[in-house]
Parts: structure tokens; C-alpha cells; sequence
């Protein structure tokens, strides 16, 4: 018992150390673009207007302070750790290390309520410094630290300190692989590759430009829809994840369902992409995908679906067909769009106009957005599950990371241009343009997403933490046409990617749109499973069969086999 007490005095000792050192981890941590810039135009600011309205608030901080002086009863501490993934290992509960953890998770609690509540902040800086104050508490965790995890700290004894040694050694490979970003490795990389065993349905690049790859998949059936589907995929991440493992492959599914399906493939791009902008994809992109099937199917009319920024290049491809008269897209399905970006969810954190200067800058010297800067932010929504328990794991312990196909895909980053990513993020997510009438021009077209009338299906997921549901549900609101609205279960991946014989989650749906989010999941009906057998039933309304179409015997000539070389380039 002596010789915990003083393991445990010793760790008070160095968890003051310990925090110092956050910061220097952090920034070690692929800070270089999200980070630096939130520390230069972001906290300076924001936590500065913070602390200047706490100090008029000085009941604040006494309510503070009283909060913590309460807090130091470690009576529940065995109970209220198991709560926390951070500290589920049964070391945790041993005396000390028990009354650390619950330490910490009082500590937090109580400097996250004090931001919380300081009054006279807009609601955007409070977000902001909410949303910062958390990852700085996040950071400081015991569990991150060799001297203050006991978990850590049982690992060196058994292993003589190997551990570490591996741990260093993970870490250096990172830089290396990282090309001076440390993204910590998240799933073993040599275990898949795109073609070997992802991305492995049958089909053919039968199109392509210096944007994208336009790949027709092999039938399965006799008899097709008549219909074919083109999927506009994001362009912050490869197209596969809608066609992972056959079990799991979207793709895969809609074809033994009986469906012609293309895909978009966009290009990882490089320097020599720098001045792409959003109307080149628009233009390039989607209009130029419709161009070609149209030609390999006869002109027959298309069924479209954009995935979560590819929904949002979707939405504005088709405000700009209907001003053009054109209607070769009869339909349009929305995976976790935001076309309303009133509410951007936590990722509205990373943005202003300060913040958008210095990426500029960084992106103007480059051509690029680097994949992996924007990889880490968005991991930096779910900075304990995407970031720390990695840091933990690998850095710490010295393990590995299981292989995981989600995973593997959600690290295979692709670059953004830089002309194409100001303009996405100057007039969608910090001035919100693209839901008011003319708010942005494409090649000298006013966009208005309110004259979309064909029919359109929205889903979205609960748990969303990168595109809001309540905000999609906005979205919505603003088209003119008969729009279904669905509510899966589960976050921005999984409440997508969940096969309809998986029984996992539920979906919600509801005969009419409701004024509000909340209204209309008051009156929703809930179903079991997955939500796929009914967005199919909904793709095959007026959609009559015909004889299943071959990519080689169409009008277009066939490049390359399926998955096609766009997505196989990575980053240097």
C-alpha cells in the first residue's frame, strides 16, 4: 500500500509536467495546416474574448472553484471511470490511479461547464471555444501520459520497456510514411489494397479526363432497370467506400438488385491541378459523367446519387441543369448532405475568414490542400476514439492497430486543389451562399436549389457529427420537387454503409416533410434494419426493365478494368 501511495504522489508530480507537454504533443500531431491556423486566427481571439468575459463574470469562477473543492470526494471514483472508455482497463481501478482518473473527469467537467457559461459570446465563438476547450481537455488526459497511465506503466514491467521502444519506432515510421505529418497509422495499411481485395466488384473505366474515372459495373442479372445510377462520391476521400468488401459493397448490392451502376473516380490531385474549381466539377465532373452515359445508354434517364460533399457538387449540378432546361436526371438520391450549411456541425470550428486567409496561403504555395491536414480534422471531431486511443496504442503500448477496411480507406487521403476548396469553403460552409436564390454563379449560371423539382431521397444519420441531420433536414426543405426524407441509425460511415441483411440499426421514415427536424421525427415511423430494401423500392418507381447492358458492348471504348488507376495514386 506505501509503495502505491508514493506511485501515486509521484504521478501527481509528473501529470503537471505532463500537461505542459500536451501542447507539444499536439502540435507534433499533424498540426501543421487545421492547427496552426486555429492557433493564430482562432484562439488568440475567441479564447481571448472568453477569458475577458469570465473575468467580468467573477461568479463564474468562484462557482468554479467551489465545484472542484466538491469534486475531490473520490467516494463513486471506482464507478464513475467505467464509464469512460479512456479508463476501462481494470488497472484503473487500483487505489490512486482510480482517484486520478476521476480527478481528471471532474476537472473536466467542471472547466467545460465554466466556458459553457460564460455569457455576452455570440454563438459562434462559443462553439468554437467549446469545441477548443475540450480538445485541450482531451489532450491533458492521464491515459496519455507513460507516468500517469497504469496500463502503460504494467506494459514496461512486462516487457523490460520494449514497448516503448516499439512505440518510438511506430512513431517514426508515421513521420515517415506522413511525409512530415504524424497521422498515426489507424488500421494495419499493408493488409488491403484497392483491386486486390477493396473496390473488387467487376467493371470497366469507360470514361475518364483529367478530373475523373467513370466506371460502368458488370451486371448480374438478365435484366436490368432501365434506369442507370451514377454516384457522385465525395471528393475529400476515394470512391470505394461505398464499395468496401462484397459483403459490405454498396455497389455490389445495387448491381444484384438488378441496377446499372456508374461511379465517379476523382483524380488524388497534385500541383498541376491547382486552379480546378468547383465549376470544373461541376462541368468535368458530374455534367461530363452524365454526357458519357448518356451516350452508352442511349439516353436513358438517370437516377443520381451525390454521398455527403458529392451530394452538395450534386445539388448545384442540378439547380444548373434545370436553369439550362436540361432533364437527363430524373431523379436524385442525397447521402448526408448538407445544401444548407446554417448549421455546419463542429467542423464550422475550424472556419473564418482569418482562418481561410491562412489556408490560402498555405494551399497557394502548394496547389493543394494536403489530405492528410484535413484527414486529422475531421478526426479531430472524434478526437478520443480517431486520435488518442491510436496514441495510446501504438505510441505507448506498442501495439499494432487490427486491420480494419473502414479504417484502411478512411487513411487513404486524397489532396483537394486549392482554387476548388476556397471556393467551396468561402461560400458554402463560411457564407452559406448555395441555399439562397443566385447565391453562387457557375460558369455565369445563377444557382437557385429551389427550382429542383424531380424527386428526391434524402438519408441521413442521427449520429452524424460531420453533416448534422437537423441540418440536411434544412436542406430538404429548400426543394420544390416530392422529397422523402429517411433517418438511419448510426454516424456519417456506418448509418451509410449498413448492408440490408446486416439487422444492425433502424431507420425512420415519415409520408411528409414537417416544418421543422423535430416535428417530423415526432410523427416518424421507426423500422428495423437496414434502410437499403427501401431507398430500392423507391429507385424502381416508373423504372421498367431491359435487357442488362455491357460495358464493352457499348458506344464508349473501354480504358482499363475496375477499380481503374485514379484511385490507386496516394500521397508522396
Amino acid at each position: 500500500m506505501e509503495q502505491q501511495q508514493q506511485q501515486f504522489l509521484q504521478t501527481i508530480n509528473d501529470l503537471g509536467d505532463s500537461l505542459i507537454k500536451a501542447g507539444e504533443q499536439m502540435q507534433s500531431n499533424a498540426m501543421r495546416y487545421w492547427f496552426d491556423a486555429q492557433r493564430q486566427a482562432l484562439m488568440a481571439k475567441d479564447m481571448t474574448d472568453a477569458f475577458a468575459q469570465m473575468a467580468s463574470q467573477p461568479e463564474l469562477v468562484q462557482k468554479f472553484q467551489a465545484e472542484l473543492q466538491q469534486s475531490i470526494d473520490f467516494s463513486n471514483a471506482h464507478a464513475e471511470i467505467k464509464t469512460d472508455r479512456r479508463f476501462k482497463d481494470e488497472a484503473w481501478q487500483q487505489p490512486g490511479f482510480a482517484e486520478l482518473a476521476a480527478m481528471y473527469l471532474n476537472y473536466s467537467k467542471a472547466t467545460q461547464k465554466l466556458f459553457d457559461s460564460v455569457e455576452n459570446l455570440d454563438n459562434q465563438t462559443k462553439e468554437r471555444v467549446s469545441f477548443f476547450v475540450r480538445q485541450w481537455l482531451s489532450a491533458i488526459s492521464p491515459s496519455n501520459f507513460m507516468n500517469s497511465n497504469p496500463v502503460v506503466l504494467n506494459e514496461i514491467q512486462n516487457t523490460g520497456g520494449i514497448n516503448l521502444f516499439k512505440g518510438m519506432q511506430n512513431y517514426l515510421d508515421d513521420l515517415k510514411r506522413g511525409n512530415g505529418f504524424s497521422n498515426i497509422k489507424m488500421t494495419d495499411l499493408n493488409a488491403f489494397k484497392p483491386g486486390k481485395n477493396l473496390a473488387v466488384t467487376p467493371g470497366k473505366v469507360v470514361f475518364q479526363n483529367k478530373l475523373m474515372q467513370l466506371i460502368q459495373y458488370t451486371a448480374t442479372t438478365a435484366k436490368v432497370s432501365k434506369k442507370p445510377i451514377l454516384i457522385v462520391p465525395p471528393w475529400i476521400n476515394k470512391y470505394y467506400i461505398l464499395d468496401l468488401k462484397p459483403e459490405n459493397s454498396l455497389v455490389k448490392w445495387l448491381v444484384d438488385q438488378g441496377h446499372t451502376v456508374f461511379m465517379i473516380s476523382w483524380v488524388n490531385p497534385d500541383r498541376s491541378h491547382a486552379q480546378l474549381d468547383f465549376s470544373d466539377y461541376v462541368e468535368q465532373g458530374v455534367l461530363a459523367a452524365v454526357d458519357a452515359i448518356e451516350e452508352q445508354t442511349s439516353g436513358a434517364p438517370i437516377n443520381a446519387l451525390g454521398y455527403c460533399l458529392g451530394g452538395t457538387l450534386l445539388g448545384t449540378t442540378l439547380a444548373y441543369m434545370k436553369a439550362q432546361g436540361d432533364t437527363r436526371i430524373a431523379s436524385a438520391t442525397f447521402f448526408t448532405t448538407l445544401l444548407d450549411f446554417t448549421y455546419p456541425g463542429e467542423l464550422g470550428c475550424f472556419l473564418s475568414a482569418e482562418q481561410l486567409n491562412i489556408l490560402d496561403q498555405q494551399m497557394q504555395s502548394e496547389g493543394v490542400l494536403d489530405g492528410r491536414a484535413l484527414a486529422l480534422a475531421y478526426n479531430m471531431l472524434r478526437e478520443n476514439d480517431l486520435h488518442w486511443s491510436y496514441h495510446v496504442n501504438n505510441y505507448l503500448l506498442g501495439k499494432e492497430p487490427p486491420a480494419f477496411d473502414l479504417l484502411y480507406w478512411n487513411s487513404d487521403a486524397t489532396n483537394l486543389p486549392a482554387a476548388m476548396h476556397h471556393f467551396y469553403l468561402k461560400n458554402m460552409y463560411l457564407e452559406n451562399r448555395l441555399k439562397d436564390p443566385g447565391g453562387i454563379e457557375i460558369k455565369g449560371v445563377a444557382i437557385d436549389i429551389s427550382k429542383i423539382d424531380i424527386p428526391c431521397y434524402f438519408l441521413s444519420a442521427q449520429k452524424d457529427h460531420i453533416a448534422l441531420w437537423e441540418s440536411t433536414y434544412l436542406g430538404a426543405l429548400k426543394l420544390s420537387g416530392n422529397v422523402t426524407f429517411v433517418l438511419a441509425g448510426s454516424g456519417h460511415v456506418a448509418g451509410v454503409i449498413n448492408p440490408a441483411d446486416s439487422g444492425k440499426y433502424s431507420y425512420f421514415i415519415n409520408d411528409r416533410l414537417a416544418s421543422t427536424s423535430s416535428e417530423w421525427l415526432q410523427t416518424a415511423k421507426e423500422q428495423s434494419g437496414s434502410w437499403w430494401p427501401n431507398w430500392n423500392e423507391w429507385l424502381n418507381q416508373d423504372n421498367p426493365k431491359v435487357t442488362a447492358r455491357k460495358p464493352e458492348k457499348g458506344s464508349l471504348t473501354v480504358l482499363e478494368d475496375a477499380p481503374g488507376s485514379y484511385v490507386l495514386k496516394t500521397l508522396n
